[in-house]
């Protein structure tokens, strides 16, 4: 159930104010993770507890930074979590550990140099552009944005990732991702904490023959374009394909291309999608910042859309998609299995300890935001402490596409609000849920009306 939200404050999760039990847990986490949070987490730099296992969650800037920056090798991802990804992405650059990671990042880190990014501006702006077409052809009525916000994203990193291949069945990808987060993408408590694979998760179901049918066609696509030249703007896969570990010379092999390409598929247009779809939710809750977005943008437009030139000089844009990054970060929670003792916030860590890092307590957490539970873009005015805000991610393992992602989003958001006016619809607040990543669940409802 959503919590019923002061006036003037966007939708948030109920956060838990007494002990729940292992039961309690369990139920909770099985509908909604964030729900296990105690509210106590946003008012505090640490939170330490026992439900079956010893946890501790963690919202202090500098400790965190410990984890992700200063002790990284002692906070490695779960098992669980490699494991729940690996029958989808392989063992790619998003849960490889150790050399076999770092190879990887060399390799890839120039395909998302901002050169690269930028050459593949037209790209976002064209499935804007088509997006603004479909919104204008339904008409003014309710509609649920988050699944056109999910269309415009898929259209993009099909696009820039295979380049319109026709070997390519971007609906049968489509179709094949959906299932998988939706099914196999049901995180329990026992993976937040750390529990072995052998005890069961309840209510999960692997699609594999969704996967694999995902897998296979990525590998005819890539069979196919290596059998022709590259042509025009170089595509990931194109920049994938030439690339060479610096250090090595290593290059990926087909099925490590594979898997790095769909983790990029996986990763981008979700997370994407669901920024703008909380972004597009926001604006609606806030005319008068909508009405900003809108004037901004079309001080720079000379069609229907913006270009990549124009994102460095769309500010205010740019920070409302920070601001609904804060709010609804994609990855609400992450946990790590403390490898070997340590200490955080001075409290003992032991190892084989669960620690957690709660996202969504952390960007809502009173010793770090005024007002933190409000919609407010102009707090970006100035920057957060640097490990305060971490919709990416931090330290040697941040996102490798966060450029991409935010130049995807503040073009496509940009472009739409300039060309309607977003209404919410009465009564049809979305709920924030996160099973794999957090969602709207019930969906963005509302009316776009040309202006």
């Amino acid at each position: 159930m959503t919590q019923m939200p002061p006036p003037g404050v966007p939708v948030q999760v109920p956060l838990v104010t007494e002990p729940m039990s292992l039961w309690a847990s369990l139920q909770a986490t099985r509908r909604n993770v964030l729900s296990i949070i105690p509210e106590i987490a946003t008012k505090q730099p640490m939170v330490s507890g026992k439900t079956g296992k010893r946890w501790h969650m963690v919202m202090d800037p500098g400790a965190i930074r410990r984890m992700l920056l200063e002790n990284l090798d002692n906070y490695p991802k779960s098992l669980v979590t490699k494991n729940l990804l690996k029958p989808a992405i392989g063992d790619s650059l998003f849960i490889a550990e150790g050399a076999h990671w770092r190879w990887q990042r060399r390799t890839a880190a120039p395909v998302f140099s901002h050169r690269n990014v930028m050459n593949l501006a037209p790209v976002m702006s064209a499935a804007a552009q088509r997006s603004i077409d479909r919104i204008r052809q339904i008409g003014p009525r309710a509609v649920n944005f988050l699944d056109e916000m999910v269309s415009v994203t898929f259209d993009v990193i099909s696009d820039v990732t295979f380049s319109g291949d026709s070997t390519f069945d971007r609906d049968g990808v489509h179709k094949a991702i959906d299932a998988y987060i939706s099914e196999a993408g049901k995180v329990s408590l026992f993976d937040i904490l750390g529990a072995p694979d052998w005890v069961p998760r309840p209510g999960r179901a692997f699609h594999a023959g969704g996967v694999n049918q995902m897998k296979d066609m990525a590998d005819r696509a890539i069979a196919a374009r290596a059998d022709r030249p590259a042509e025009g703007v170089p595509d990931l896969m194109d920049l994938l394909q030439v690339g060479k570990d610096p250090e090595t010379g290593r290059s990926m092999s087909p099925s490590e291309l594979r898997d790095n390409l769909l983790t990029f598929i996986v990763a981008g247009h979700e997370t994407t999608a669901l920024t703008l779809s909380w972004s597009l939710y926001l604006l609606a809750f806030d005319q008068e910042a909508q009405d900003r977005v809108r004037a901004e943008a079309r001080a720079l437009m000379t069609g229907e859309t913006v270009s990549g030139d124009d994102v460095a000089k769309l500010p205010f844009t740019r920070k409302v998609i920070d601001e609904a990054l804060r709010l609804y970060p994609p990855a609400g929670m992450v946990s790590r299995t403390a490898r070997a003792a340590d200490e955080l916030c001075g409290r003992e860590i032991r190892k084989s300890d669960t620690v957690i890092i709660p996202i969504y307590a952390l960007h809502r957490n009173h010793l770090l935001y005024d007002s933190p539970h409000a919609f407010r873009p102009d707090r970006w005015e100035q920057k957060p402490e640097r490990y305060a805000y971490l919709p990416f991610g931090d330290g040697p393992r941040i996102c490798i596409g966060a450029s991409f992602a935010l130049q995807e989003a503040i073009i496509i958001l940009a472009s739409l609000v300039a060309n309607f006016r977003f209404t919410a619809v009465k009564g049809r607040d979305p709920e924030p849920v996160m099973i794999l990543t957090l969602r709207p669940n019930g969906g963005v409802w509302l009316e776009a009306e040309p202006v």
